[in-house]
This record gives structure tokens, sequence and C-alpha cells, in this order.
């Protein structure tokens, strides 16, 4: 199997960031979101836990539907979505109809929602226990996955109102046995956390899974986050710039409450706005 990078060259660069939805107040947040669309940044996106990921792990803490809905509302301009929806918390044809409902909501004058449908399979064990989901193994949850995507697109067929647009699906993973086929059937995003150095072969399963399912790999845009200030999944300072060059078109850092500093973010868009000038 070869490394290889993606065919990207047709798309822009794009950067969202992720606000995690913890260690601070719901007002802290709203006006995090505010300040980022007022930035310039391309996607918003939360994450869909009932507790902190991170120390003090007793601290504030926001369900992830209820503020994508509040966001929808709230903003303008920017699409936004979770990165990602655990499908296991929800019966999948829920799903589908909170997902259509959150696109009306945030729809502008054209009518066009904004919403991106991030889903996984889910992994935080604390999560289902406390709530009384059922954990089950790797295998089981990206089985149900596998049925959730399914059922989520047949219902997004049959639901009055239909969504305004054909919501885009971000599937978060690197599984590849498993995760990059269901990438490769069902996705217009892929979001990997793996690491810096491993993505090339990455990329190579996807392209393969896509060749075994007749997809045309270009169709996928590529994602992936990485750290500020030690939060986050990838730590090279150059990171960015080698996601871009391996065809990653949408790089999304993830900052934390309480402050919700979007310092970071100014480079960021900056490169974001000198990269695509220049192509």
């Amino acid at each position: 199997m070869t490394d290889v990078t993606h065919p990207a060259d047709h798309r822009p660069l794009r950067i969202g960031v992720q606000l995690a939805p913890q260690h601070g107040s719901y007002a802290a947040y709203r006006d995090a979101v505010l300040r980022a669309e007022d930035l310039g940044v391309d996607v918003i996106f939360n994450w869909d836990h009932f507790f902190p990921l991170t120390s003090p792990f007793e601290a504030d803490h926001f369900e992830a539907w209820t503020v994508l809905a509040a966001i929808a509302e709230q903003t303008e301009r920017v699409e936004f979505g979770p990165l990602v929806n655990c499908s296991s918390y929800r019966n999948a044809d829920l799903q589908a109809d909170m997902a259509r409902t959150v696109d009306h909501i945030s729809a502008g004058p054209d009518g066009t929602g904004r919403l991106i449908f991030g889903t996984g399979s889910g992994w935080a064990e604390p999560d289902y226990v406390e709530y009384g989901y059922e954990f089950g193994t790797v295998g089981s949850r990206l089985d149900a996955l596998a049925d959730d995507l399914v059922r989520i697109r047949s219902r997004w067929d049959r639901l009055n109102p239909p969504p305004t647009r054909r919501i885009p699906i971000l599937i978060g993973g690197q599984g590849e046995r498993k995760t990059l086929r269901l990438v490769a059937q069902h996705a217009d995003i892929w979001h990997t956390f793996t690491k810096l150095d491993d993505m090339p072969r990455k990329i190579g399963v996807m392209h393969e899974w896509c060749a075994k399912e007749g997809r045309d790999p270009a169709e996928i845009e590529l994602s992936s986050g990485y750290t500020i200030r030690g939060f986050g999944p990838l730590t090279e300072t150059d990171a960015p710039a080698r996601l871009f060059e391996l065809g990653f078109r949408l790089i999304i850092p993830a900052i934390d409450g309480p402050d919700y500093d979007l310092s970071p973010l100014h480079p960021l868009l900056e490169w974001r706005d000198r990269v695509n000038s220049e192509r």
C-alpha cells in the first residue's frame, strides 16, 4: 500500500474552530461563538459529550445538540456542527430529525441551512455508563454507526419539510477496516486525528476503500484538528502547513473555556486568506 496525498486543488482552504463546551459559563460560550464568526472562521464545531474531557472534570459542561440549536439561531454566516455526534446516544431517526430541524433554524434569507452533520461511533465510556447506554465494543459501535448512517439518509428523504440542502456528513475516525470504509461510502468530509506521520498511509487506505466502493476520493474533503496551548490532537507547530500539503482543506484547532481565547486563530486566518488568494 502506497502513501499518498489527497487530490484537493479544487477546494479552498478553510479554518474551523472547535469550541469545547466545557469549563465555562454558557454566556462565555455564546460570546466565543459570536467572536469566532466575527473573526471570519469558516466552521464552528462543538462536541458531543456529557462531562468535561480534560481537568477539572467536575467543571461546567453543556450538551451538544441544544447548544447547536442556539448556534444556529445566533449566527448568520458560518457553517457549524458537532465534532462529532455520538451515534450511540440517540435513535438514528431522531438524529436525522434533530439535524433537519437545526438545519432549518440556521437557514438564511436564501433558505439554505448551514449545519454539517459530524458523526462517529463513540468512545467515552464514562458518558455511556453514567447515562445508561450500552458501551459494547469498538466493532459493535461501528456496526451500529453503519446502520445509523443508512437510516439517517433515508429519514432525511422522508421528513416534511426536508432538509434545506443535502446536509454534509462528516465522519470522524481513522480505523482502517471499518471506519474508512464508512467514509468511502457516506462521507462528504473525513475528519482524522491520527499522528501526522501516519496520515499519508491512512489517506492511502481511504483511497483504496473509495476504489472498492466506486467513489471518487476527490469528492471527500479532508479535515483535521491540531493543538493550541496543549489542547487538541496534534502538537507539531508546523501541523497546519503539513496538513495542507497532504491535501487537508479543513483545519480545526480546539479552544477550551473558561475564557475562550481566540487570538491563536488570527495567524491561521491570515494564512488561509494568503493561500486562497495565491491559488
